[in-house]
């Protein structure tokens, strides 16, 4: 069987496999073995394994669960809490200013939890509640939270970057100081949507607006209240500015730095938040292992599924014909750019980045694009696929944590911050300087 044919058997039993529910990590493997037992008999089984357990064996991945026990620590402790607070006290004049104040929550809750659904679950449980609670639309409610969360693979330290610097074989320190502009970026275009989208929902003149303006007064009523949260947020920055500055100083490695900020923050939410109970620490530990387990699966199945792919000339195959496409390296740029946009919708980042990265590095390279770049455009089309169905992990996580919010009224509050994301995109593309211009100017 010609490896145009068989690849096009393999995907389609892939996209059955996860349309009846199939984990990822399961359907990836399955599909995998079964095709190379169909092409090479059941000796392959012994490459399988062999596959399986050597890639996720390599030290550098020791990164992703010491980032996931930093960020659990941070998400189960009231630190979103005390931010969103103190968030809200500096920012509650702007029009809009809680929904703002809110963004400005995710985006340094992403910092310093460095996930996606983590940054919403601890944000959207006292904001979205509070925001309504202000005559605030459900739809800006949610679509805030749910676009804010996104940051969370993007801004550093940022587990899909790690997994993209592996599979690419590229400076996991220049990726994450890549991220942190176009973050920052994102993060201003969602605030500047979300003070319009206030003004055209009328703004403040609504049966609410008295008590939001009583619930005003007492914020400023509480002023101290609010600075001696900003004071316990505080020492969790300060962490997240130590490993950056040791990644991009030089002084650890990645792992070491992860290693060194997860025993930190969870120290400091014993030590400020007095959660010296068992429970707390056990329910840190268990969600660490659950997403860290999930993650390595992924990526192991994800690997082996490449091995597959690669064995049976499919990956070849695919990579030879955009190769050979005769058109525009922006083109080129725009079709992959759909490519990715459809696999977000379907597949979760870190999926997506360990079975099309290090097959489209070549492409990307050879069409003379800068690979740091292309990893944060990578990056913000799979934040799209966060917040747009039929996947959309955030927009379910808002459901759950609003139930009453139906979910249309999540999906079209959220849809305009994908098009924010897309403008983001747009502008990398004419300006690639506002993602490599830090990189250029700190690591040379």
């Amino acid at each position: 069987m010609d490896p145009t044919t068989l690849g096009i058997i393999v995907a389609v039993a892939l996209i059955v496999l996860m349309a009846i529910g199939t984990p990822i990590a399961f359907a990836l493997g399955g599909v995998s073995l079964l095709a190379l037992i169909y092409d090479r008999g059941l000796p392959e089984l012994i490459y399988f394994g062999e596959t399986f357990f050597d890639r996720i064996a390599e030290f550098g991945f020791v990164a992703i669960p010491m980032f996931i026990l930093m960020g659990a620590a941070v998400a189960s402790s009231p630190t979103g809490r005390d931010l969103y607070r103190s968030l809200d006290l500096w920012m509650g004049r702007l029009p809009g200013g809680l929904a703002v104040s809110n963004i400005g929550a995710c985006t340094i809750f992403s910092a310093l939890s460095g996930s996606s659904p983590a940054t919403c679950a601890a944000i959207g449980k006292m904001g979205i509640p509070e925001m309504r609670t202000r005559g605030y639309p459900d739809g800006v409610a949610a679509g805030c939270i749910a676009a804010g969360g996104t940051l969370g693979i993007l801004i550093p330290p940022s587990v899909t970057m790690i997994i993209y610097g592996i599979s690419t074989e590229t400076s996991i320190g220049r990726l994450f100081i890549a991220g942190v502009v176009p973050g920052f970026m994102l993060a201003g275009l969602f605030m500047a949507w979300t003070m319009i989208a206030c003004r055209l929902a009328g703004g403040y003149a609504n049966p609410l607006a008295q008590a939001a303006g009583q619930m005003k007064e007492t914020i400023k009523a509480n002023v101290d209240t609010n600075m001696r949260a900003l004071v316990r947020v505080l020492p969790f920055l300060a962490v997240v500015g130590g490993i950056l500055f040791a990644l991009y100083g030089g002084v650890a490695t990645p792992s070491e730095a992860a290693g060194v900020g997860a025993f930190l923050c969870l120290a400091l939410a014993v030590i400020i938040y007095r959660m010296w109970q068992v429970g707390p620490i056990k329910l840190i530990m268990r969600d660490s292992l659950r997403e860290s387990v999930m993650i390595m699966l992924v990526i192991a199945c994800a690997e082996v599924f490449a091995y597959a792919l690669s064995s049976l000339f499919i990956t070849q195959t695919v990579a030879g014909a955009i190769a050979e496409l005769e058109v525009n390296r922006w083109v080129l740029m725009g079709v992959i750019n759909v490519f990715l946009l459809v696999a977000g919708f379907f597949l979760p980042p870190v999926a997506v980045i360990v079975m099309t990265a290090p097959i489209l590095l070549p492409i990307i390279l050879a069409a003379d694009f800068d690979p740091y770049w292309f990893a944060v455009i990578l990056t913000i089309n799979l934040e799209i696929g966060l917040i747009t169905p039929p996947v959309g992990l955030n927009l379910f996580i808002i459901k759950g944590i609003a139930p009453d919010i139906s979910l249309r009224d999540i999906l079209m509050g959220s849809l305009p911050y994908a098009l924010c994301m897309v403008l983001g995109i747009v502008l990398l593309c004419f300006f690639p300087g506002i993602a490599l211009w830090l990189p250029n100017l700190i690591m040379g």
